[in-house]
């Protein structure tokens, strides 16, 4: 382990770009904390990422229960003594027009898009002002600066997520770094939650140019190196081919 070893917990982090900045992190020497409803996912990574000599641990979480997020972060900090950052990836994306009226769709995007990372701001701020500074990443989408068709409400949560990042940073003063991370199309099973027909058919041609996850982990390790006095507020990452 490095000087510059942190312990990173990530939500998410059975799949896409959970999984491959797991992978990452772990190769810059991080310590690292897993959480995700998929067990076996978490377990198979921990174990990929422990025999290849980094280190890695897991615990299951539901980012929409605030509880489940807090002894998520207390067991990370119990089994490595503090906690330097989250990295609040967790997020669902079932797209659809309005008119489709698919609310139970809304709620859980609303569930795990805004309440997870509130969740996970809740569970780790006061955990990194006592221990005299932390770094949340927050994962939103080229969604959080425009709209289309059938994501009014995704966007709409990103929206949200871009703007209790920036409130979160205005309020840190420095001891608390906030980085908002925003992929464009990005391989990942997102997709798989679209429900309505004719979404999941755009979706297609869409996702033809998508970057790997592997691409959004780079943009993640990028700004968790950085010294403690550069805090790296935005990044967004699209594909060269892409228009949005």
């Amino acid at each position: 382990m490095t000087d510059t070893a942190k312990v990173v917990a990530i939500t998410g982090a059975s799949s896409g770009i959970g999984e491959a900045t797991a992978r990452r992190l772990a190769a810059d020497g991080h310590r690292l904390f897993l959480g995700a409803r998929r067990t076996d996912r978490l377990d198979a990574l921990a174990e990929e990422i422990t025999s290849a000599g980094g280190t890695a641990a897991f615990q299951r979480l539901d980012v929409t229960d605030v509880a489940d997020v807090r002894a998520f972060v207390s067991a990370a900090r119990e089994r490595y003594g503090r906690v330097d950052v989250v990295v609040n990836n967790a997020g669902v994306m079932p797209l659809s027009p309005l008119d489709a009226l698919k609310t139970d769709e809304w709620d859980r995007m609303i569930d795990v898009n805004v309440r997870g990372v509130l969740h996970g701001i809740a569970a780790a701020l006061p955990v990194m002002r006592a221990q005299g500074g932390g770094h949340f990443v927050n994962i939103a989408s080229v969604g959080a600066y425009e709209v289309s068709p059938t994501a009014a409400v995704y966007c709409a949560t990103k929206f949200a997520v871009r703007a209790i990042s920036e409130g979160l940073r205005q309020e840190s003063s420095g001891d608390v770094r906030v980085t908002l991370v925003s992929p464009g199309v990005t391989e990942s099973e997102l997709a798989d939650s679209i429900s309505d027909p004719a979404a999941r058919e755009a979706m297609k041609t869409y996702r033809a140019v998508a970057l790997p996850a592997s691409a959004i982990a780079d943009a993640i390790a990028y700004a968790v190196s950085q010294p403690p006095q550069v805090d790296v507020n935005e990044i967004v990452v699209r594909p060269a081919a892409s228009a949005q």
